[in-house]
């Protein structure tokens, strides 16, 4: 399989200037996925799967979002405002877009493109999120969201098995869902390959350090291993790893 990790740093150069935030809000759930990237780098070294993982906070570009999308550099974050986003012109996005979003997506390509070619198999595509226990006010009850768009196989197969696997709650297409247009990396990566492919949200309180992440990394992995077996069996395939190898951008 191929992991991917959009929302992995809050990091943004100095040339930006904080996009006008003051430091608590350049760190805080809007610039980034906090414990996204512990999860994901525990789970790349667990199943022995490559990781692509961002660098630039999403507040520069949400590489999870097309360059059509108004939220792909947004000039409001729930409640923050996000002045450096503001009244951004054409040559500015389109910077940004040759920066950011072609060459990290140019490498999620590679990566499905090179572990197909070493195991023989198409890979599955999994994303890897944390979520905020509190949005706009209300509380989120959602531990563990599996979300999937019209190909459901793999997200399935790990809904059912989940309590096997983790103390999580799993739910299907929780905090968000298709409609909310959270799902474009696997639309874009897995719907041509006709990949197996599912985005993982976890609740960000439950992977808040390194040994929670490394915990919840480990279930998840376990999870997903259990869950490709099965796949493999089902279409009479043989499973094999993916490479030992990891891509960050």
């Amino acid at each position: 399989m191929v992991l991917v990790c959009e929302h992995a740093s809050p990091f943004i150069p100095e040339v930006f200037g904080r996009l006008g935030l003051d430091e608590e809000s350049a760190s805080a759930h809007i610039a980034w996925d906090p414990g996204a990237l512990d999860v994901a780098k525990a789970m790349s070294e667990a199943l022995n799967a490559p990781l692509v993982a961002a660098n630039y906070s999403r507040l520069l570009y949400d590489l999870n979002r097309p360059p059509e999308a108004a939220t792909a550099m947004p000039e409001r974050s729930e409640t923050y405002d996000v002045p450096g986003n503001r009244d951004l012109d054409d040559a500015a996005k389109k910077e940004r877009i040759a920066a950011l979003y072609h060459p990290f997506h140019a490498l999620v390509a590679a990566t499905i493109e090179d572990v197909q070619k070493r195991s023989g198999q198409a890979p599955a595509l999994v994303t890897i999120h944390s979520f905020t226990p509190v949005y706009f006010g209300q509380k989120r009850e959602t531990e563990l969201g599996i979300l999937f768009d019209a190909d459901d196989r793999l997200a399935q197969l790990m809904l059912a098995r989940a309590p096997g696997f983790t103390r999580l709650t799993a739910e299907p297409n929780q905090p968000y869902s298709p409609a909310d247009g959270v799902l474009h990396t696997l639309e874009m990566h897995g719907a041509e390959k006709n990949l197996p492919r599912a985005m993982l949200e976890i609740r960000n309180d439950l992977v808040a350090t390194k040994a929670a992440a490394d915990l919840v990394a480990g279930e998840l992995a376990g999870l997903l291993a259990e869950t490709m077996a099965i796949m493999d069996l089902e279409t009479g395939r043989l499973s094999r790893p993916a490479p030992k190898a990891r891509a960050v951008w």
